[in-house]
């Protein structure tokens, strides 16, 4: 939906939703679905598992969009449902054993050969390095490197201190490094 050619921001559609705008609210889905289910998809490595978690963050938003205090909380509030979702099915797991997601794909019909193989062994490198490493400190990398949450966001979403974000990231950051050394 416009208005005069420019897009509604996330506090109008998420009080409009509130009142009953469906329409208001599939915007909204529109609008964070991609960065929600990517977020899934990296701390979950599985496609099927992210995609019923983000039904299931967007699902709950709906129904509990009345609890939200403030609307310009709500993008926070996703992504928080989100993570605790993931960290839940991640719990749930046996442990993982040394495998790689989907999401390896070529770089692209263009690439060469040889620049494709490098980058499927990066990607397989980050993604069992990212597999080792503990469900808190993922998510936590993941919402800072990826999502570009601020550290008392992210603390906030997982229940954690802002210090303590900064050191499951720090770690994170490390273990990542050491294991990525070999492509600098």
């Amino acid at each position: 939906m416009t208005v005069t050619g420019t897009q509604l921001d996330d506090v109008t559609l998420v009080a409009r939703a509130r009142d009953g705008d469906a329409h208001s609210y599939e915007q909204l889905v529109t609008r964070y679905e991609g960065p929600i289910y990517r977020l899934a998809l990296r701390m979950l490595a599985n496609a099927a598992d992210a995609e019923d978690v983000t039904q299931e963050a967007f699902l709950a938003a709906w129904r509990q969009l009345g609890q939200l205090q403030e609307d310009a909380a709500f993008v926070g509030w996703l992504y928080r449902s989100a993570t605790n979702r993931c960290l839940n099915v991640i719990r749930s797991r046996k442990p993982l054993a040394d495998s790689t997601p989907e999401e390896h794909a070529a770089s692209g019909p263009d690439g060469k050969p040889e620049q494709q193989a490098e980058t499927s062994a990066q990607l397989a490198a980050l993604s069992t390095a990212m597999g080792r490493l503990t469900p808190e400190k993922r998510a936590c990398w993941l919402l800072r490197e990826v999502h570009g949450r601020s550290y008392d966001e992210i603390a906030t979403t997982l229940g954690v201190s802002a210090t303590t974000v900064r050191g499951r990231i720090a770690r994170a950051r490390a273990e990542l490094a050491e294991v990525m050394s070999p492509w600098r």
